[in-house]
């Protein structure tokens, strides 16, 4: 089903000049010229640009950097304002642009599908276990991935934020939702993408 669904979602490559975009819900931060750092969230995509929900509305032609889940890092200009947010190119070669239509589509037959986004994934120790988490509040702490999935973390910590408290691990958006004897237990806002999962959780 998931292959049946790809053409209509994504246009073909000869088509993708023309960069359709398509729904997605993905969470993420960016950066305007001023080096200012927003939280954000994206509407649409394409592999040619976006559109994103967030608090610092930069002018048209400024130079934007973001970083999002599932995708992470994209860079381009701001082309329109919107309610809330804007919209922006995405500068990519032609091979990150055909990553990027991999990934949308994925990302698009995933909310087709219905696919849970608890479902139970298996777990592994990723090469890099070191890990800087951001509070709500801006503060970091250090800690150590004891495990990871692509829909939550293990993380051992000598302090524990508060049940539900919002945790960015990496530039992943999650939400504790259990204390552990040695530290907490994250679930990702969004499934990740194996692809990219522990270049997200290990970005500073």
């Amino acid at each position: 089903m998931a292959l049946a669904q790809t053409k209509s979602i994504l246009p073909s490559a000869e088509e993708r000049r023309r960069f359709q975009r398509v729904k997605v819900h993905l969470l993420g931060r960016y950066m305007l010229p001023d080096r200012r750092e927003f939280p954000c969230q994206v509407i649409n995509m394409s592999p040619g640009g976006l559109a994103l929900l967030g608090p610092g509305i930069g002018n048209i032609g400024d130079r934007v950097i973001a970083y999002l889940d599932h995708i992470g890092r994209v860079e381009g200009k701001v082309t329109r304002i919107i309610d809330n947010g804007f919209a922006m190119t995405v500068g990519a070669t032609p091979r990150k642009r055909d990553k990027l239509a991999a990934q949308l589509t994925w990302l698009a037959n995933r909310d087709i599908l219905n696919l849970p986004e608890d479902r139970r994934h298996d777990r592994i120790v990723p090469r890099n276990p070191i890990a800087v988490l951001t509070l709500e509040d801006g503060v970091q702490m250090n800690g150590r991935i004891i495990d990871l999935s692509l829909s939550g973390a293990a993380i051992a910590a000598e302090k524990r934020p508060p049940l539900n408290a919002q945790v960015m691990l990496g530039r992943i958006s999650s939400r504790v939702v259990r204390h552990l004897e040695e530290g907490f237990a994250l679930e990702f806002a969004h499934e990740q993408s194996p692809d990219t999962l522990e270049d997200s959780v290990n970005a500073r």
